[in-house]
């Protein structure tokens, strides 16, 4: 399998390549199209120049002299005569090939633009064809004889040394630059490697990753929030640990139970009131656990996250009201002040969820709160949500258990200080804010020890 690096050097390369390429064509259209037609007509004056200086000194200097000295001035000329004779004067033209009508043409007085009618071609060659069909013909008469004198600048004479500085500049660019691009993208491509083996630790699982970087870009944005994963994947696969641990807690002290007051039923003898006892608990085990069972089912229902919802739009206010009523023997056992606060408040959400989120809510509120306390419950709305607060006067939550109470099997109850008769399986919460979440709303909690908690639940309105 191919490298990252190996890709990325060769995607590189090839983008160079490609750019050069069609750099190199666009210039050759620049070429054909701006620079060529110049080009003969710039050089078509310097023929012209040339044939009239000569002229001005006729017949003081010959016309083999005179093109001797022009040809030293790094041009190319070829003479024909009458008869077809050509003579070469500077650097001989590769290709002679010329149509011997041109050349009479020219003879008889018309100029030939052969830069300018060069084919065209696919790169830019034209300028450096050493071929006689690509120069600039003008009609000269010496000595009572007319000739064709055909000239074009010697390239590699004007351009020789700067020829070989441009391609020497060239290979030790592209050279340099393959060097340096293959040494950045090794740069590059270490800290990928680094989150490559992080992530084999990780699936492994070691998730004690430490990624030391003070990159400020993507990957050191990347090797940040892959750090920040492998905190909380860690802290994931507590959870679960603990989860699993607390499951199996929950389940076998209550058989433990149901297990050992059966045995003690069935191999002693008791009276009546032993045996009610013992019943009583038996009882009372069975209900816990089918409590928890329940709870389990909830929890894998609501995890498949939508499709555990059913919406429909009905009013919380009467909703939390109606778990008030049927949780009145509750707080009227324990003599609580109930203070109510609900403004009809109408939302679209699954209602019997939502019962399950009041009466957690509601019950832990009383089961924590001291004979003669107080319990408040408000509905108010707040730009399109629903706001829920259930606060109670209780002793509180400290600030070290705080942050893990929705945490399943969370129970804060030494720390606390609550004290309650009643068992706890450590779901409820964390049931209330999976709904909550499913919902796409918030809940957060403030508690100080012995002033009380306050639940706050924001539910969007649709």
């Amino acid at each position: 399998m191919k490298s990252l690096y190996f890709r990325f050097v060769m995607t590189t390369f090839a983008i160079m390549i490609v750019s050069s390429l069609i750099a190199f064509f666009v210039s050759n259209i620049y070429y054909q199209f701006v620079l060529k037609p110049y080009n003969d007509e710039k050089n078509t004056k310097i023929a012209q120049d040339v044939v009239d200086t000569f002229y001005k000194q006729e017949p003081a200097i010959k016309l083999d002299d005179y093109l001797e000295g022009i040809a030293g001035l790094s041009y190319q000329m070829y003479l024909v005569d009458e008869k077809g004779r050509g003579t070469a004067y500077g650097t001989a033209y590769r290709d002679l090939t010329l149509d011997s009508k041109i050349i009479e043409s020219v003879q008889r007085g018309k100029v030939y633009h052969g830069m300018a009618e060069y084919p065209f071609g696919l790169f830019v060659t034209g300028f450096f064809e050493n071929e006689l069909a690509n120069s600039i013909g003008v009609p000269i008469q010496a000595e009572g004889k007319q000739y064709a004198l055909f000239l074009r600048p010697d390239v590699e004479k004007q351009f020789g040394e700067m020829r070989y500085f441009l391609a020497i500049q060239v290979l030790l660019t592209l050279g340099l630059s393959f060097l340096f691009v293959a040494a950045s993208t090794l740069e590059i491509v270490r800290p990928i490697r680094r989150l490559t083996e992080a992530t084999k630790k990780i699936a492994n699982g070691n998730y004690n990753i430490k990624l030391n970087m003070t990159r400020k870009d993507e990957i050191g944005n990347l090797a940040h929030h892959f750090s920040n994963m492998a905190k909380s994947l860690h802290r994931l696969e507590e959870m679960r640990q603990e989860f699993v641990s607390n499951v199996s807690h929950e389940i076998q002290s209550p058989l433990a139970s149901i297990q050992g007051f059966s045995q003690t039923l069935r191999t002693e003898k008791m009276d009546k009131e032993d045996q009610e006892q013992y019943l009583s608990i038996i009882e009372n085990e069975s209900r816990r656990l089918s409590a928890l069972s329940k709870q389990l089912l909830l929890l894998a229902s609501l995890d498949k996250e939508e499709a555990a919802l059913d919406k429909t739009e009905f009013d919380v206010a009467e909703q939390i009201k109606q778990v008030l009523q049927m949780m009145e023997w509750s707080w009227r056992q324990k003599d609580l002040a109930v203070e109510i606060n609900l403004t009809p408040t109408n939302i679209n959400a699954d209602a019997s969820l939502l019962h399950q989120v009041w009466t957690n809510l509601i019950n832990n509120a009383i089961k924590f709160t001291d004979h003669g306390g107080t319990l408040s419950v408000s509905s108010t709305y707040n730009k399109g949500y629903a706001v829920i607060k259930v606060r109670d006067t209780g002793m509180g939550i400290t600030s070290e258990d705080l942050p893990y109470v929705f945490d399943r099997f969370y129970k804060a109850d030494k720390s606390r200080s609550r004290k309650s008769k009643e068992s706890s399986s450590g779901l409820g919460l964390s049931i209330v804010k999976k709904i909550v979440d499913l919902h796409g709303g918030m809940i957060s909690v403030e508690s100080e020890p012995g002033k009380g908690t306050e639940f706050v639940v924001q539910l969007p309105r649709k």
